[in-house]
Protein backbone atom coordinates (compact mmCIF):
# COMPACT_ATOMS: atom_id res chain seq x y z
CA UNK A 1 0.00 0.00 0.00
CA UNK A 2 2.68 2.40 0.52
CA UNK A 3 3.73 2.27 -2.92
CA UNK A 4 0.59 4.14 -4.55
CA UNK A 5 1.53 7.04 -1.95
CA UNK A 6 1.12 9.66 -4.84
CA UNK A 7 4.50 11.66 -4.14
CA UNK A 8 6.58 8.75 -4.19
CA UNK A 9 5.11 6.45 -6.89
CA UNK A 10 6.41 7.32 -10.43
CA UNK A 11 3.61 6.53 -12.02
CA UNK A 12 1.75 9.62 -10.50
CA UNK A 13 4.32 11.98 -11.39
CA UNK A 14 3.28 14.64 -13.87
CA UNK A 15 6.09 15.07 -16.78
CA UNK A 16 4.53 17.55 -19.06
CA UNK A 17 0.87 18.08 -20.37
CA UNK A 18 -0.49 14.66 -21.52
CA UNK A 19 -0.57 13.99 -25.71
CA UNK A 20 -4.76 13.79 -25.35
CA UNK A 21 -4.89 17.03 -23.50
CA UNK A 22 -2.31 18.97 -25.97
CA UNK A 23 -4.56 17.58 -28.85
CA UNK A 24 -7.75 18.94 -27.46
CA UNK A 25 -5.69 22.46 -26.63
CA UNK A 26 -5.19 22.13 -30.72
CA UNK A 27 -8.41 21.34 -31.39
CA UNK A 28 -9.57 23.76 -29.03
CA UNK A 29 -7.53 26.66 -30.99
CA UNK A 30 -8.39 25.84 -34.55
CA UNK A 31 -12.05 25.97 -33.69
CA UNK A 32 -11.81 28.88 -31.66
CA UNK A 33 -9.10 30.98 -34.25
CA UNK A 34 -10.00 29.21 -37.79
CA UNK A 35 -13.47 27.59 -38.08
CA UNK A 36 -15.41 30.10 -35.82
CA UNK A 37 -14.52 32.65 -38.74
CA UNK A 38 -16.80 30.84 -40.53
CA UNK A 39 -14.55 31.35 -43.71
CA UNK A 40 -12.51 28.56 -42.93
CA UNK A 41 -14.09 25.26 -44.61
CA UNK A 42 -11.38 22.62 -42.90
CA UNK A 43 -8.26 22.69 -41.57
CA UNK A 44 -5.07 21.00 -39.82
CA UNK A 45 -2.21 21.24 -37.74
CA UNK A 46 0.33 18.64 -39.16
CA UNK A 47 3.63 18.57 -37.79
CA UNK A 48 6.33 18.61 -40.33
CA UNK A 49 9.23 16.43 -38.67
CA UNK A 50 6.80 13.32 -39.28
CA UNK A 51 3.86 14.15 -41.02
CA UNK A 52 1.41 13.65 -38.42
CA UNK A 53 -1.68 15.41 -38.08
CA UNK A 54 -2.10 16.89 -34.86
CA UNK A 55 -5.40 18.45 -34.70
CA UNK A 56 -7.75 18.62 -37.59
CA UNK A 57 -11.06 20.30 -37.52
CA UNK A 58 -14.36 17.35 -38.02
CA UNK A 59 -14.34 15.38 -41.02
CA UNK A 60 -11.14 16.50 -42.46
CA UNK A 61 -8.64 14.10 -42.88
CA UNK A 62 -5.09 14.31 -44.31
CA UNK A 63 -3.20 11.21 -45.50
CA UNK A 64 0.52 11.11 -45.14
CA UNK A 65 1.10 11.24 -49.04
CA UNK A 66 -0.75 14.35 -48.88
CA UNK A 67 1.43 15.59 -46.23
CA UNK A 68 4.45 15.05 -48.36
CA UNK A 69 3.23 16.65 -51.27
CA UNK A 70 2.18 19.52 -49.33
CA UNK A 71 5.81 19.77 -47.47
CA UNK A 72 7.64 18.97 -50.72
CA UNK A 73 5.48 21.95 -52.49
CA UNK A 74 7.92 24.37 -50.03
CA UNK A 75 10.89 22.85 -51.40
CA UNK A 76 10.46 24.99 -54.90
CA UNK A 77 8.09 27.66 -54.68
CA UNK A 78 8.66 29.20 -58.02
CA UNK A 79 7.72 25.25 -59.45
CA UNK A 80 4.69 25.10 -57.50
CA UNK A 81 3.64 28.86 -58.86
CA UNK A 82 3.69 27.19 -62.26
CA UNK A 83 2.32 23.96 -62.13
CA UNK A 84 -0.07 24.14 -59.02
CA UNK A 85 -0.60 22.06 -56.66
CA UNK A 86 -2.07 18.51 -56.50
CA UNK A 87 -4.92 18.11 -53.17
CA UNK A 88 -7.89 16.40 -52.85
CA UNK A 89 -8.08 14.78 -56.27
CA UNK A 90 -8.13 18.22 -57.62
CA UNK A 91 -5.49 20.73 -59.28
CA UNK A 92 -5.36 23.70 -57.84
CA UNK A 93 -4.03 27.00 -59.51
CA UNK A 94 -1.43 28.50 -57.53
CA UNK A 95 -1.84 32.40 -56.55
CA UNK A 96 0.84 32.69 -53.97
CA UNK A 97 3.81 30.30 -53.29
CA UNK A 98 6.80 31.57 -51.22
CA UNK A 99 9.03 29.67 -48.53
CA UNK A 100 6.55 30.61 -45.95
CA UNK A 101 3.01 30.39 -47.83
CA UNK A 102 0.67 28.62 -50.43
CA UNK A 103 -2.41 29.87 -51.58
CA UNK A 104 -4.51 28.14 -54.43
CA UNK A 105 -7.50 27.73 -56.07
CA UNK A 106 -9.59 25.65 -57.43
CA UNK A 107 -12.48 28.09 -59.13
CA UNK A 108 -14.39 29.78 -56.28
CA UNK A 109 -12.47 26.84 -53.60
CA UNK A 110 -9.21 27.50 -52.26
CA UNK A 111 -6.24 25.93 -50.55
CA UNK A 112 -4.06 27.89 -47.51
CA UNK A 113 -0.89 26.13 -46.46
CA UNK A 114 1.39 28.58 -44.13
CA UNK A 115 4.55 26.44 -42.86
CA UNK A 116 6.13 27.47 -39.45
CA UNK A 117 9.43 25.96 -37.60
CA UNK A 118 7.93 22.91 -36.95
CA UNK A 119 4.58 23.15 -37.73
CA UNK A 120 2.55 23.08 -41.03
CA UNK A 121 -1.31 24.57 -41.12
CA UNK A 122 -3.75 23.51 -44.18
CA UNK A 123 -6.95 25.11 -44.46
CA UNK A 124 -9.28 25.23 -47.14
CA UNK A 125 -12.50 27.81 -47.59
CA UNK A 126 -15.76 26.71 -49.76
CA UNK A 127 -17.20 29.23 -52.28
CA UNK A 128 -19.55 31.30 -50.13
CA UNK A 129 -16.61 31.99 -48.27
CA UNK A 130 -14.27 34.84 -48.37
CA UNK A 131 -10.67 33.69 -49.19
CA UNK A 132 -8.96 37.02 -47.76
CA UNK A 133 -10.66 36.47 -44.54
CA UNK A 134 -9.28 32.61 -44.58
CA UNK A 135 -5.92 33.81 -45.03
CA UNK A 136 -5.61 36.09 -42.74
CA UNK A 137 -7.13 33.88 -39.90
CA UNK A 138 -4.63 31.44 -40.98
CA UNK A 139 -1.84 33.52 -41.24
CA UNK A 140 -2.30 35.19 -37.35
CA UNK A 141 -2.62 31.25 -36.16
CA UNK A 142 0.68 30.83 -37.85
CA UNK A 143 1.92 34.13 -36.56
CA UNK A 144 0.86 32.78 -33.26
CA UNK A 145 3.02 29.35 -33.46
CA UNK A 146 5.86 31.43 -34.95
CA UNK A 147 5.93 33.68 -31.51
CA UNK A 148 6.23 30.50 -29.67
CA UNK A 149 8.80 28.48 -31.60
CA UNK A 150 7.15 26.01 -33.25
Amino acid sequence: MADLMFEKNPYFKVHGVPDSVKMNQLQNLIHDTLISTDHVQSCAIVNRADASVKASSVGFSLFSDQVIALIEAFKSPSQTREEGIYFNDKQYKCVRADKFSIYAKDGNKGLVVIKTATLLLVATYSEVMKPSICVEAVEKLAEYFREKGK
